[in-house]
């Protein structure tokens, strides 16, 4: 199957992820596209919009298609309730669970060769007494993956995290030789077997102010982080580090490199959203799935609106496509 067939999920009803699939859906791509979400709620979004859309009952048993403007596969999920744009609501808050575990399902059945989520507003599904921690880790559990690791990437610079959504004053002890050996050895062989780098070479920061100055501004760099990394190298890693993260990205780092390794979310992520944010894009390594995400909330107050930015859905979508394209070129070798 040279033509990848990919999932997308809107993800929160209520913001503007119906919106930028709607305007994705305006774009042709070499790829059938296929929304799962509730056909009421996409027309009406479409509507207020005004965005032509022609939804068509997505057909696993045909060959895929091109995706074509202005129209969009999709496998119907019902709302509980009608969505109202910009209001949330924690009645669909096991719809967009159950809309996540379809895409997640025929991304493992090779039914759906990537997938591609929309924002989802962790809160309401919170309160709705679902524990949800985030899509990343929603992920690992529903394809029972002992580990992964979220990496933003734009064209430019690739950022992933040793830990994702953790209390600031619970990183350190959780940055282990364990940790680092696990997270390392899946951002080092996904960026050689899935982006098709031969070597890859990755930045590693320290945890501490000025990586630590040989321990006097904090020992994780002498007593962890260092002794990890030659073991890693030993093992034919190529890794930089332990950087003090300030002086890290600066072109001399990171024209060498192929992706910055940050110990913490807020580490490493705001100076890669500072310089894409809406090109940005969000990927799961270490699944045995594809899948990628925009790098932004739910935005409730410009769901249908026609404001919406839907540049990082496109930037998902055409990364999805060169991944699922370094998956069949790696299988006819």
């Amino acid at each position: 199957m040279s033509l990848p067939r990919i999932a997308i999920t809107t993800g929160e009803p209520a913001g503007i992820g119906p919106d930028i699939v709607l305007m994705a859906a305006q774009c042709a791509w070499p790829a059938e596209l296929v929304v799962i979400a509730d056909p009421n709620m996409l027309q009406q979004r479409a509507q207020a919009l005004k965005l032509p859309i022609e939804l068509q009952t997505y057909r696993p048993d045909l060959p895929p298609q091109a995706q074509q403007p202005g129209t969009l596969k999709i496998q119907p999920i019902a709302l509980a309730v009608p969505a109202i744009a910009g209001t949330l609501n924690t009645a669909n808050a096991a719809y967009v669970l159950e809309t996540l575990r379809h895409a997640i399902q025929g991304c493992v059945s090779r039914h759906y060769q990537a997938m591609v989520t929309g924002p989802v507003q962790k809160s309401v599904i919170n309160d709705a007494g679902i524990p949800f921690t985030g899509h990343t880790e929603f992920l690992a559990q529903e394809t029972g993956t002992d580990k992964v690791v979220m990496m933003l990437a734009t064209k430019e610079l690739r950022v992933a995290l040793a830990t994702t959504h953790l209390a600031l004053r619970d990183v350190p002890g959780a940055i282990t030789p364990e940790l680092l050996h696990q997270t390392l050895n899946i951002l080092y062989h996904d960026l050689r077997d899935k982006f098709g780098i031969d070597a890859p070479r990755i930045a590693v920061l320290g945890l501490n102010p000025h990586a630590g100055e040989d321990g006097h501004m904090g020992r994780e760099e002498v007593e962890i982080l260092a002794p990890a990394l030659e073991n890693l190298r030993a093992g034919g890693m190529d890794l930089l580090g332990p950087l003090p993260a300030d002086t890290a990205f600066n072109p001399k780092v990171l024209t060498n490199c192929d992706a910055v390794f940050a110990m913490y979310h807020d580490q490493g992520l705001p100076v890669l959203k500072y310089s894409g944010f809406g090109r940005a894009i969000n990927i799961t390594l270490g699944l045995p799935i594809i899948r990628t995400s925009v790098d932004h909330g739910t935005a409730l107050d410009q769901a249908e609106t026609g404001g919406a930015d839907w540049h990082s859905l496109e930037q998902a979508i055409t990364i999805a496509c060169q991944l699922c394209e370094n998956n069949r070129q790696a299988g006819d070798h």
